[in-house]
């Protein structure tokens, strides 16, 4: 029977079964929750293993649904203590009739690097360049890595935990140099708590007040 005929226990069992003979030693975990499988890779094999999931004829991921970037410092209210910046992949394979996310944890949190997948799924070219603009993540070999969603001149990667509210620059119109410029940010950082306003006794039957209407 094809697996996209199988029920969904078997067909995710099935999946799993063909995802670790394809890949090997190459996933470094592979969880099971809620009805999808994660499989967690190391950066050096990343591309390799893009091609195997879209070429193997037992997986046949021919879909790239989604790539996107991770920050994970501080995650987990500060218990994490693996690399900070991770790629995730969303897979389809429209034959098989299965997904699978793929996890790659970039090797180092001061140049978070792995190899693009554009070869492997050209859709990738704009999530690679979200990525890069929102999260610092460098894809190697990308033909044409630049920001897609923040200007030129912006300093920083906004997507990042430790990136300030503010920002680094501020943009304006100069009218002498009748241009754009760049300078530093004049707002002072501030932090904002709101104010709530509440009654002593809120919540609490008070016997001196009736239901509206009664004397």
């Amino acid at each position: 029977m094809p697996p996209s005929q199988t029920s969904p226990t078997t067909r995710l069992e099935t999946l799993e079964a063909a995802l670790r003979a394809s890949l090997g030693d190459s996933i470094r975990s592979l969880v099971e929750r809620l009805g999808e499988i994660t499989v967690v890779i190391d950066a050096a094999s990343h591309a390799q293993v893009a091609e195997r999931l879209r070429d193997d004829p037992a997986l046949r991921f021919d879909t790239l649904i989604d790539l996107c970037g991770v920050d994970y410092r501080d995650y987990g209210e500060g218990a994490w203590n693996g690399q900070r910046f991770a790629v995730v992949m969303h897979l389809l394979s429209v034959a098989h009739n299965w997904r699978v996310r793929v996890r790659t944890f970039c090797a180092d949190d001061d140049m978070p690097m792995v190899a693009s997948v554009t070869s492997v799924w050209p859709v990738a070219n704009w999530f690679e360049r979200e990525a890069f603009d929102l999260f610092g993540i460098v894809f190697e070999g990308h033909g044409d890595l630049r920001r897609i969603l923040t200007d030129y001149g912006f300093v920083g990667h906004p997507f990042r935990k430790d990136f300030p509210i503010s920002g680094y620059v501020e943009m304006r119109y100069d009218p002498e140099q009748k241009r754009v410029v760049y300078q530093p940010v004049t707002i002072e950082p501030r932090e904002v708590v709101p104010r709530i306003l509440r009654d002593d006794r809120y919540g609490v039957e008070r016997p001196d007040v009736g239901l509206r209407g009664q004397k």
